[in-house]
Order: structure tokens, then sequence, then C-alpha cells
């Protein structure tokens, strides 16, 4: 087992902990791979009730994945190394989603990317004041991946788009009101809230017994404009809506849209409208596999985690760099199904 994870049990309850703090506990394909491993050992463990997930020291919560190992494997082995990622990333994602006991995901920090996967599936979500939530692929040129295809479709009105496109950064209050989180807790009661499930007690009386009044959620007092300017199912639909807005608002948030890669939005935005045709969670992971093999091994990604992550000028250079050349016969590739044999599969206890 890798010691990016801590994996206990305390009594009735299995404790997973993120443990790679340098890295504000982004995930590796051991990380993924470990998870996966101790909740399917738990899964038919009578004697386990139920999960927590959380991170152990330092910032958290869980801050994407590791997309330098990606990136590196794009320019050195045709992207072998990248797609085993997000196979063993995408089976740990799904195996959460239908996992028939409770996980309880402690959101107390930084959650975005793959951090987002690993919370979304869990049937108790919690936010805190230290809660930081966002799906900021198009900074890097991949695509909101781990499930938004099938998460954010499922959010109120616009918001999923909206956040996709932005990058948005939402606090616990705006998680809770969006649905991302099924309850609120100050950062200080946490621990008696484990220490009450590793008691016995049912972890959502738990949550609700603790549960504090949250601030006002900024995105509620958004959701009308969001809905309105972010209503488009077409990229050059939205940046027109946005530009016709003469407020202080519409025009932060173009600027938002404008600097995100093109394809990155194009793609987020037929994987979206793709989703209405997945009956399953597997369905949705099998598209989200075919899309991040293709996405990996674009200029965009390679491009953007340069920009963002190694040479750190935030300035990279997108090709095509206008939504207009973002054709859909390149969507068509991006979404097209693998060859015979390299498609995405869950866990064969769960096929």
């Amino acid at each position: 087992m890798t010691s990016e994870l801590n994996i206990h049990t305390h009594g009735p309850v299995g404790h997973i902990s993120l443990n790679r703090p340098k890295a504000l506990h982004a995930l590796t394909q051991g990380m993924c791979e470990g998870i996966g491993e101790a909740l399917l050992g738990w899964r038919e463990d009578d004697a386990v009730s139920a999960v927590i997930l959380d991170h152990a020291e330092g910032r958290g919560f869980c801050a994407g994945g590791d997309v330098q190992l990606v990136r590196n494997s794009a320019l050195e082995d045709g992207g072998a190394a990248g797609r085993a990622f997000f196979h063993a990333e995408y089976r740990t994602n799904h195996l959460m989603f239908t996992y028939p006991k409770p996980i309880v995901a402690f959101m107390d920090g930084i959650t975005m990317g793959g951090g987002v996967g690993i919370s979304q599936p869990c049937r108790y979500r919690v936010a805190t004041e230290n809660t930081m939530f966002a799906m900021p692929e198009g900074n890097i040129g991949l695509f909101p991946d781990v499930g938004a295809g099938w998460y954010l479709p499922r959010l109120p009105g616009a918001v999923g788009k909206f956040l996709a496109l932005t990058a948005a950064r939402l606090d616990g209050a705006e998680c809770l009101w969006a649905g991302l989180a099924t309850h609120y807790l100050a950062s200080d009661t946490l621990a008696e809230a484990k220490a009450r499930m590793v008691a016995g007690e049912e972890p959502g009386a738990v949550l609700d017994a603790l549960s504090a009044e949250p601030p006002e959620a900024r995105l509620a007092g958004n959701a009308e404009k969001i809905d309105l300017l972010f209503g488009s199912d077409k990229l050059e639909g939205i940046i027109a809506t946005l530009e016709g807005d003469d407020s202080e608002w519409a025009a932060k948030e173009l600027k938002a849209v404008r600097a995100k890669c093109p394809a990155t939005s194009k793609v987020a935005l037929r994987q979206f409208a793709a989703n209405a045709d997945c009956e399953t969670f597997a369905d949705n992971m099998v598209m989200e596999y075919r899309i991040a093999s293709r996405m990996m091994l674009r200029h965009d990604f390679i491009e953007g985690v340069r920009a963002v992550l190694i040479d750190k000028d935030n300035a990279p250079k997108w090709v095509p760099i206008e939504p207009e050349g973002v054709t859909e016969t390149m969507l068509d590739e991006i979404f097209a199904a693998e060859p015979q044999g390299g498609e995405w599969t869950p866990f064969p206890q769960l096929a």
C-alpha cells in the first residue's frame, strides 16, 4: 500500500486519509489504486458499515491529479502511462459511485479536479468554511473529467456550464447551495463528527446533528444571471451573450471564458449534451476515458501544463486560439470509440 495514503479501520468505520501534503494531496495512480483496493476489501466486509475519506496533515482536501505525469507520458511514451493513470482513477470513481455503503468525504480545503472525482460519488459530502471547489481543467487544456460529465449537467440551471467554462471557485456555502455538498459543518466540529461515526452512530444522523448555518451563498445571488448568460449550448453563443451584457459581472466572466482553452470548453459542452445518452455512470466513464485518451495528446494540454505548472507564466498559446477553429470534425475525433480492447472498463467485480 502506498505511503501516500493512510488506511485503517476504527471499529465499524473504514478510514482513508490522503497523505501527499506537499502536492496538496493530488492523486497519483498508486493512490487511486490504493483507494480502490481498500474499498473493494471493505465492500463485502460485514464489520465495516461506513467509510470516512479525508486528508492527513497540511492543506487539503485534494488539489487534483498527477497531470505532470500525464504530460510526460504524452511526450515520452505516446500516452501509455497517462492512459493507465486515467483508467485507474476512473475505476475508483466508478467504484465509489456504486458503493453499497455510505462514504463520507470531508472536503475541508481545496477540492479540485481529481478531488472532485473522489468526493462527488460519496453519499455524504461535507463542506466547511475552508472548502474551495473548482474544476480548473480549462486552464491546462484538459477537460472536466472524473465524472464531471455526469455531475455538472445535474446542477441547478446553467451552473454546471458556468463552472466548466470559467473555472470559478466555490466556497463551502456555495457548494451546499448547488448540491455539491450534502452538509456544511464548522471545521472545528469535524473531529467530533468522525469520533461519533467511529463510535457507531449513523453518519447521516451525525452530520445532521452537527450541521452549521452557512453564510449566504454568493452563487445563489448570481444564479439568474448565470442561467441567462450561460444558457446556450454553443460556446460562441455564450460568448456573444456575455459580450452583449454591459454589466461588470458579465465582463469579468467573459474574460474568464476567453482565457480558457477553446477546445476544452467545446469538449465540455458536447460532453454535457452526450451525457443525456449515458444510461449509467459507467457509460459516462467510457465516454470520458475516450476524451482523456485524446485530449492528453493534444498541443493544448502539453502547453497548458507548461504555462500553469512548469514555467508558471500563465500565458498558454492555444491551438486553435479561437472557438470557431474548434470544428465538429475535431470533436468527433475526440469523442470517437477506442479501438477494440482499448475502452475503459470497471473493476471486474462491478462489470
